[in-house]
């Protein structure tokens, strides 16, 4: 498919029952020290709606906002409300410029893992005011849906913390039913020189220069996942490219009572190859560690 700003919208929902549709957000600073991401799906064969919002970044705990009973947006706007959430999507331009804000209470995990565990920690606002802005970026087709990369500024609050953001990032629209989660794994990233790279576990991949058409491609590797689901490291190969993903900050995401799977995680990676660097986000879907 090729993205129409009609897309944007919500659509009908199919009778399965695990149909969603879904919104993601996601941004690394240019000096690599603070990532985050967000992500909206609604689930009308449940009844109800998920929310998360995760800050990661070097050297700080992960704060994870996570709501999966959230009641579902009402009319057209997609802005949600529960005990210690207020969250707002808002497309301003269709197929080039979407906001989002956040105003919540959130846990501080000094252990992404112990998300595992009942997600006990400090408790602490967050807040996000930001812009996602593709300018002269196309959206470029996915399964069930389409992402397109942006530049991202705007303001993050973490308890007193105030901290302006200018970063670069990648947003997903998707809607269908999701195929199996467990194993599968999703990347986007932007390099230094400006090039956005889009790759995961189907084998299909998109490399988009700074300037100019997109380019479909072939994407190859997976991650090393260590017992407790955390991403050790990551060898993506998109066309001739090869990269390597390192993790500078993680967010465990899981499902608890939930179809869906066990959960995911999601690494905010440093990447290197062919004489070029960058950061991006990496996915994957993962079970809960048994004892």
């Amino acid at each position: 498919m090729t993205p129409q700003p009609a897309d944007e919208r919500r659509h009908p929902a199919e009778a399965d029952a695990g149909w969603e549709e879904s919104w993601y957000f996601d941004f690394v600073t240019a000096d690599g020290r603070l990532g985050a991401f967000v992500r909206l799906a609604l689930r009308p064969g449940e009844g109800r709606a998920w929310y998360w919002a995760y800050l990661a970044g070097r050297g700080r705990p992960v704060v994870a906002v996570r709501d999966h009973e959230v009641e579902p947006p009402r009319g057209r706007a997609l802005e949600v409300r529960s005990a210690g959430l207020w969250a707002e999507l808002t497309c301003e331009t269709p197929l080039d410029h979407w906001s989002t804000g956040l105003e919540a209470f959130g846990v501080a995990l000094d252990d992404p893992t112990d998300a595992w565990r009942g997600e006990r920690g400090d408790r602490v606002a967050l807040g996000l005011d930001m812009e996602w802005e593709a300018g002269e970026r196309r959206a470029v087709a996915v399964p069930d849906g389409y992402a397109q990369p942006a530049t991202v500024h705007g303001e993050v609050l973490v308890g007193r913390e105030r901290i302006e953001v200018d970063g670069r990032g990648w947003r997903t629209h998707l809607w269908g039913v999701p195929g199996p989660r467990l194993g599968s794994w999703w990347t986007g990233a932007h390099l230094g020189d400006g090039t956005a790279v889009l790759a995961w576990s189907s084998g299909d991949a998109w490399v988009c220069p700074p300037a100019g058409e997109p380019v479909s491609s072939t994407a190859r590797g997976g991650p090393d996942s260590r017992p407790d689901g955390l991403v050790r490291g990551a060898g993506v190969g998109v066309g001739d490219l090869e990269l390597t993903l390192e993790p500078v900050g993680q967010a465990v995401v899981p499902f608890e009572g939930s179809t869906a799977g066990d959960g995911l995680v999601r690494a905010m990676c440093s990447l290197s190859g062919a004489g070029r660097s960058g950061w991006g986000w990496y996915e994957v879907g993962a079970g809960r560690p048994r004892d």
